[in-house]
This record gives C-alpha cells, structure tokens and sequence, in this order.
C-alpha cells in the first residue's frame, strides 16, 4: 500500500509541474474555445472567373489586327533663291537644281475593311502624298495607292496587295446610344498602336465646321494626332465610326476628351460609291440655306421655327428651273422633314441625280409642293 501511494504521489507532483510550467509559458493551450485569444478570418485572394470582370481585352484583340498605321512622305516645292541663276551663287554653292528635294512626312491610322486590301482612313492622312506606306500590326509592311476620296466627309480608301488580310466587322452605328462603351485604336504620336476606352458622349453633332457633311459620333475616348483614320469600336469589337478630329486648346493638339468620329453608317455608303465607281457622286437642286431663327420667323410671320430659310437659288440651277424663290421657306424633302439647313445639306445630296425629287416649302405663308430634277453636286459646292 505505501509504495502505491509514492506511485501516486510522484504521478501528482509530476503533473501539477507540467501543468504549472504549460500555464505559465502557453497559456492559450488551456484557454480552448472560450479563451480571449483573437482569432481572425482572412479572405482569400479573389482569382478572376471569365465574365466577371470588366474587361474589354476581347473587343480590342478582336479589332486590333485590322487597324494599320499609316505613313505619308510629300515632297516640298524647292524654294528659290534670289542668287541661284548667278554663276558666282552657282561655283560655290552649286546648281539648287542638283540637290535632293525635300520631304515632309506624316502619320496616321487606317482600318481594313476588306480581306481584298481595301483600307479605310481620313482624307487628310493622305492628302497630296506622294508615297504611302502601311504597317499592319503583324509587322508586314506595304505601299499603298489611293482607290479615291471624299474631302466633303474627309473619307479616303486605299488597297493594298497583301495576302491572308485581318479584316474588321463593320457595327451598326445608326444603333448607338450616348453612354456605350467604346473603344478607341490608332497610332497617337506616333508611339505605337493604342488602345483608349471611353463612352459615346452624344451622337448627330454638325455645324462644326470640319467637313461639309457632318454626323459625328462624339465620344471622351483619347484621340490624339495620329490616332486620325483609326477606329472607333464597340464592346463587342465591330467598328462603328472612323476617328477624325478633336477640341483642343494646346498646340500640340492634345486631347481634352472631345473627339468626333464619322459614323460607319455614313463611311460605308462613301466607301461603297468609291470603290465602285472611283468617287461619289450626290444630288443637288442649287439653294443656300439658312437656319430659322426667331428673328426669321417673325418676319414671315411663320408659327415656328422649322424648316431652312431658302437664301439664294443659282441661276440655271435645277431649283431655278423648278421655280424656287429666295424667301421660301423649305420644310421637307420627299416627305423627309427638314430641321435646320445641315439637314437641307444631307437631304439633297442623298438624291441621285436625275431623280424627281418634291420640295414643300412655305411661301407667303401658303404651303405648297414643288417638283425639281435633281442635278449633280459640283465641287468644290457652296449650297445645298
């Protein structure tokens, strides 16, 4: 019996000893569940699921292979000395004549529209070059020709002669809502092919005065020079207009979140015209027009102020011939309501010429219909 109670004791008194040392040194051992050590649960990092995040890296991937740069090389009219037919001028300075002109270049972007080499782009990128050249974004690199261009919307076409071409799909502009996520791509400065996001910020804007027939896309996405002929995509990556110009204050022309770009509604049919027939060809009736305003309206003692105010009419023309007078008020064009006279311009020049096209205009107060022919826009054209 005595030796199991020093079994017992020893047991005991080895214990207290590892309870006591436990209790001092690692208390949290013996706090379990109810202890007051805080114990905080961690988030794991987030891994990103397709679909779930806002990226627009499938629409640019899908857009990008089709948007070139463009480069321009224009050769600079010699200036003439005043010396240079002086023989002295000559033996120490050589024959002017004799020396390499010299070139100015320029850049800017273009979209291929066509696996048949057809390059879409800004009339002003190309204007008076004497060479053009392309570089796609594989590397590939190719001179291009001018199929034909359109100053009065600052469209141009050009081809070249490269295989197996990345072609971009055409959007459908007259779809656009202001607040759409768009994207821009081109060549800003000249640093390489860029991609800039932003919205539609409004959608009809003319009277600008940047080309003659004007329904730009407005958007806050960065253009910058360089960037003009490149593309204005959609979310999903179809091309609905054609970056163009934008409001500056610098003069650098940096962008301040104002660009314009030409609907693709409106590219196409130019570009379609071009490559068909080497130009476009619109109608014209041969009036200027001007907006109504209150002033206008009261004077002809009008209710409103709708419709274009008829300013002048060419003699000969197709409206002078059909019997229409300075003073007219034009309201609608085969049925089509007139707004302001941008909208006379757009109305007219979308008639093919030789077509029967009815005038409604406003005359001392009487509505009446007039039947005109319509001819063929000249150019240059100062009227609808």
């Amino acid at each position: 019996m005595r030796k199991l109670w020093l079994i017992f004791a020893q047991f005991t008194t080895i214990w207290l000893a590892l309870l006591f040392v436990v209790y001092t040194l690692r208390p949290d051992l013996l706090s379990g569940s109810r202890g007051s050590v805080l114990t905080l649960k961690e988030s794991a990092v987030p891994v990103a699921e397709p679909g779930r995040t806002a990226s627009y890296s499938d629409a640019a991937r899908k857009a990008m292979p089709a948007v070139v740069n463009i480069f321009t090389t224009k050769e600079l009219p010699r200036r003439r000395h005043p010396q240079q037919d002086d023989p002295l001028y000559r033996f120490f300075f050589g024959d002017p004549n004799d020396r390499q002109a010299d070139k100015s270049t320029n850049l800017g972007s273009g979209v291929i529209v066509s696996d048949q080499g057809y390059i879409l782009t800004n009339a002003h990128v190309v204007d008076q070059a004497d060479e053009i050249e392309v570089a796609l974004a594989d590397t590939r690199r190719a001179r291009a020709r001018v199929v034909g261009s359109d100053p009065e919307t600052d469209l141009a076409i050009l081809r070249i002669d490269l295989p197996k071409l990345p072609a971009i799909t055409l959007g459908q502009s007259d779809h656009a809502r202001v607040g759409d996520v768009v994207l821009a791509i081109g060549n800003p400065f000249g640093v390489g092919q860029t991609v800039t996001l932003g919205i539609i910020s409004a959608l009809g804007r003319s009277q600008l005065g940047i080309n003659t027939f004007e329904n730009f896309i407005q958007t806050d996405a960065a253009i910058n020079p360089g960037n003009s002929g490149g593309a204005l995509i959609d979310a999903q990556g179809n091309l609905i207009g054609i970056n163009t110009a934008i409001y500056t204050r610098t003069p650098g022309g940096a962008s301040l979140g104002i660009g314009f770009a030409i609907p693709i509604s409106t590219a196409r049919q130019v570009m379609e015209q071009i490559v068909r027939h080497g130009s476009v060809t619109r109608g014209w009736i041969g009036v200027g027009v001007q907006d109504m305003t209150r002033e206008f309206a009261e004077t002809f003692k009008l209710p409103d102020r709708q419709g274009a105010l008829i300013s002048q009419v060419v003699r000969g023309s197709p409206a002078d011939r059909a019997g229409v007078k300075p003073g007219d008020v034009l309201v609608a064009v085969n049925g089509n309501g007139v707004k302001d006279s941008a909208s006379v311009l757009n109305l007219i020049s979308a008639l093919d010429p030789g077509s029967q096209a009815t005038l409604r205009v406003i005359r001392n107060r009487e509505p009446s219909e007039v039947q005109v022919t319509t001819g063929r826009r000249p150019k240059p054209h100062t009227g609808g």
